[in-house]
């Protein structure tokens, strides 16, 4: 399970159920927007950052998949704007997501996500890689 952090309540988003995730789109819309990220890593975590402002923690999943982190969420326009009305229209508004390839196998049991200001943050623990010797016979 990944442990969803949100002020002060506690989510559990879960980690394996993909076949939500796709319903939960498909309810949502077919088209979605691309969500922009930053990744990097410490000896002991893979840390993902984006910036998801309009997004709610409900709005949001999350699932990891072995080396596969899927964000998937929406942004809802705070007030309906009729077409015609608009001078610019810049912002992306309605379902977006995002994969990710990690780097390093991680401790599926050992997520964390939290928002602040505006800011997405999944902190990915790392797992020991074991060195294995294969010996090749003649």
């Amino acid at each position: 399970m990944l442990k969803f952090f949100s002020g002060q309540q506690k989510r559990l988003i879960a980690a394996e159920d993909n076949s939500a995730i796709s319903d939960w789109m498909e309810k949502e819309g077919a088209s979605e927007g691309q969500l922009s990220i930053d990744v990097y890593q410490t000896d002991k975590r893979i840390i993902i950052q984006s910036t998801i402002a309009g997004a709610r923690p409900e709005d949001l999943k999350i699932s990891l998949h072995h080396d596969l982190l899927t964000i998937h969420g929406t942004r809802r326009q705070p007030q309906s704007i009729n077409e015609d009305q608009y001078l610019y229209r810049e912002c992306y508004w309605g379902p977006f997501s995002r994969s990710i390839i990690l780097p390093a196998e991680v401790d599926s049991r050992k997520v964390e996500a939290k928002i602040e200001n505006g800011v997405l943050t999944i902190i990915l623990s790392k797992t020991k890689a074991e060195n294995i010797a294969i010996n090749f016979q003649d």
